[in-house]
């Protein structure tokens, strides 16, 4: 039992064990996350507005799989069929999360923000790679979210000149807003705004948030059975006006009107359609949220951007409903963040999507399948620690290499099970862990063992198998790191996954524990 002891007061042994069971704590109370292949999962088809060629296909492909992945979905699977549909296969996850993904897959992706009816910046002007997420903040009662990224140079210049002399403007931040569409809204609405504003000002503060040259989006204001600008405008305007956007029942004889005006008819919910309202100065009030819109955030311009400087970074941001518990607001907020930061990610979408019913999917291979993978990997540590025992002739070696080996395995089961998706792709990154794991470990017991009579501490020895196994490593962390962030090969990023934080967890814990238990065994 003293001996037992001494190792454990070695602090890098100590640290290996205290990982592995803060691990197994998390798995037990979270569970894993395992792939379509073992535990089956959902299947969304989606339909494609009108036909398409090959390569805008592998685009929508291309940007499909980015949004899902970077919602924090690593496994999905987007099946293009023929030239106007696409499977997309998600692992076995939540309804909430299945709903989430499909408002990120049916997003067209268009960002624009606008000043003063003018496009100041747009989706096309975000750097690639510059989005990223603020966690929620909770401030006086309230929980805030963010998204920010970066914009080109030429886009920035272009965003200064347009914002020129507009301080205390507000900057209205849209995804998807509509085109070529009328706003058609219960009088009620307007009414009834929690703001303080009469129905005029309301009235007056939606429209200049719609406000864009040459694609304004007209406010038609219905109330007892009429249209304030009459039936009249919608009738003569079907030429440039293509989409209703209203919250009047479908039952309405008013929607059935314009439906035999060959109008597209969108239904959004009371809370969609209903503006919130923001009080930027006395007396002076603008639209900050807009659901049924697009209208993300409406920050002011701080007048320090609005005199010519050029600035490349930039913020969406937005608050959390008062109404909800604080724990549903941060729940919100986190939700919000990262579905915006996936669409932004995965850029616009070049044609319209149609999202059909989801559909449950079978796993193809079953949790049988991914326990006798685990199996089947601790079977190989197993065989390749006996062939180590065999070569050094030292039957203690068998017990460190299994449980370094098993628990570095153990550690990266973990992660990639609580943060991502366990698929085969990261099932097959492990096997090439325990490879390259095991030959860290031949390189430490060689230096220990082979050369203890040439130098005499074992800090000399460990020194220079460390200096090996730390090359290794980085050479395989660069060599993983372009599949890791590749944007076309979604599908095995779960291989790069592996062998990276593989070779992470091996340098910083299971190897130097590995060389700790040696050391001393051989010195003592």
């Amino acid at each position: 039992m003293s001996g037992i002891k001494s190792y454990l007061r070695d602090p890098r042994i100590f640290i290996l064990i205290i990982i592995a069971v803060a691990f197994l704590i998390l798995d037990l109370h979270f569970g894993l996350h395992l792939g379509i292949e073992f535990v089956g999962g959902t299947e969304i088809p989606l339909t494609l507005q009108h036909s398409v060629n090959s390569t805008t296909m592998s685009t929508i492909q291309s940007i499909i799989e980015q949004r899902v992945s970077k919602f924090g979905l690593k496994q999905v699977v987007v099946e293009p069929i023929g030239s106007s549909q696409i499977d997309v296969e998600l692992p076995s996850v939540s309804p909430a999360y299945v709903n989430s993904t499909i408002a990120i897959i049916e997003s067209q992706g268009r960002f624009d923000g606008i000043v003063n009816g003018k496009e100041a910046i747009n989706g096309s002007d975000i750097l690639n790679g510059s989005i990223g997420i603020i966690p929620a903040i909770e401030s006086n009662g309230t929980v805030d979210w963010g998204v920010t990224f970066y914009i080109t140079q030429s886009a920035a210049e272009s965003f200064a000149k347009i914002v020129y002399g507009q301080a205390n403007q507000p900057l209205y931040m849209f995804l998807d807003r509509p085109s070529n569409a009328i706003l058609l809204i219960n009088q009620s609405v307007l009414d009834n705004v929690s703001s303080g504003l009469t129905p005029a000002q309301s009235l007056a503060a939606a429209e200049s948030s719609l406000n864009l040259t040459g694609s304004p989006i007209p406010i038609l204001l219905f109330s007892n059975g009429t249209v304030n600008s009459t039936e009249a405008f919608i009738s003569g305007n079907r030429d440039k006006y293509n989409m209703v956007i209203t919250d009047i029942s479908n039952s309405s004889s008013i929607i059935g009107y314009i439906r035999a005006q060959n109008y597209t008819v969108k239904t959004e919910s009371k809370k969609n359609m209903t503006p919130q309202y923001t009080t930027i100065s006395v007396g002076r009030s603008v639209v900050n949220v807009w659901p049924a819109v697009g209208l993300l955030s409406s920050p002011v311009l701080n007048p320090s951007i609005t005199n010519g400087t050029i600035s490349e970074s930039y913020q969406i941001s937005g608050i959390s409903p008062i109404t909800l518990t604080q724990a549903q607001q941060i729940s919100y907020a986190n939700n919000e963040s990262k579905t915006i930061a996936s669409i932004l990610s995965g850029g616009a979408l070049p044609v319209g999507i149609v999202v059909n019913t989801p559909t449950t999917l079978s796993p193809t291979l079953g949790k049988s399948a991914f326990k006798i993978s685990i199996l089947a990997l601790i079977l190989a540590v197993v065989l390749v620690s006996i062939m180590i025992v065999i070569r050094y002739r030292n039957l203690f070696l068998i017990g460190p290499i299994l449980m370094t080996t098993i628990m570095e395995l153990f550690i990266i089961v973990s992660i990639i099970g609580l943060v991502g998706t366990i698929d085969l792709a990261a099932l097959a990154g492990m096997i090439a862990v325990v490879g390259t794991g095991v030959d860290a470990q031949i390189i430490i017991t060689d230096e220990i063992l082979s050369r203890s009579a040439e130098h005499g501490s074992s800090k000399v020895l460990l020194g220079h198998a460390f200096y090996i196994v730390w090359t290794d490593a980085l050479l395989i962390i660069m060599a993983m790191l372009p599949l890791f962030f590749s944007t076309s090969l979604t599908q095995v990023v779960g291989f790069s996954e592996s062998a990276i934080i593989g070779a992470l967890m091996g340098v910083m814990i299971t190897r130097p524990a590995y060389g700790a238990i040696v050391s001393r065994h051989e010195s003592s």
